[in-house]
């Protein structure tokens, strides 16, 4: 695969999935090995939180991936935050985040992920996220569709649910109070919520995708690597991730940062 081609085949699809799984499961490996003992946690230029498990898990994906597509230009967060800023010039690239919910591992609380994406013509086609503290690996590619595995279990096939007749099931960030705007915004778009979840990193859009929840508005700062692993999941079951006014959330943008967003099933407005 050269730097301007395109898995356009359900098949190479496929191959790249399977060995980003792979990556993904090696990552896992190390962060909770580390998970295990001293994070070595410090604060980075930006004032957000870094471990060793952040770069252990980015060493171990981006080697991976450069020698899968070594056409492709992989942007992680890590090496962005060193300053390593790649020029994308309109191609397919990589995203990697390779702890998201740093907060959440030295917490410890398990709600972080592993987020791998492709990135095609601006938009996630492919995208594995990884819990490592519960095992659970979620799926998603264009063409092919979304599935789930357990443990290193085999993998079912997920799909966003109908919205429920009694109202949303609806998700905040544990970094974000989920009640006050939220209530306004659900209200002044005419959405009953008849349940609310916190859950940190991008396991809000995986639940949404395996049928678990509705809708997840983010009303707070978020970089690319944060969403797109998780919006191939989401897309590739049946749902979306749309900025407040309607338009699909592009990747590629200048300083990698998004607008606000809604993740949600495509009833859920």
């Amino acid at each position: 695969m050269s730097s301007t081609s395109t898995p356009n085949s359900p098949a190479e699809r496929r191959r790249l999935r399977d060995a980003c799984t792979g990556f993904a499961r090696d990552a896992a490996r190390e962060i909770m090995r580390i998970y295990a003992g001293d994070h070595g946690a410090r604060t980075k230029t930006d004032r957000s939180p870094v471990t060793d498990a952040d770069h252990a898990a980015e060493l171990i994906i981006v080697k991976g991936l450069r020698a899968l597509t070594p056409g492709l230009v992989v942007v992680a967060e890590e090496e962005m935050a060193a300053g390593h800023v790649p020029k994308l010039d309109g191609n397919p690239f990589w995203l990697v985040d390779p702890l998201d919910g740093t907060k959440e591992f030295i917490k410890r609380n398990g709600e972080f992920t592993v987020n791998i994406a492709l990135i095609e013509n601006r938009k996630p086609t492919l995208g594995i996220v990884l819990a490592p503290a519960t095992g659970v690996l979620w799926r998603g590619a264009a063409g092919v569709g979304a599935d789930r595995s357990e443990n290193g279990g085999p993998f079912e096939a997920i799909a966003v649910r109908r919205a429920p007749p009694e109202g949303l099931t609806a998700f905040a960030s544990r970094s974000t109070a989920i009640y006050s705007d939220l209530d306004i915004w659900f209200r002044n778009e005419g959405l009953t919520v008849a349940e609310r979840r916190q859950a940190g990193s991008s396991l809000k859009f995986c639940l949404i995708a395996a049928g678990e929840a509705d809708i997840y508005p983010r009303f707070g700062p978020t970089c690319e690597w944060d969403t797109a692993a998780g919006q191939g999941v989401l897309e590739a079951a049946g749902g979306e991730i749309v900025t407040t006014d309607g338009k699909p959330l592009a990747y590629g943008k200048e300083g990698f940062r998004n607008p606000h967003f809604i993740a949600r099933t495509p009833d859920a407005r």
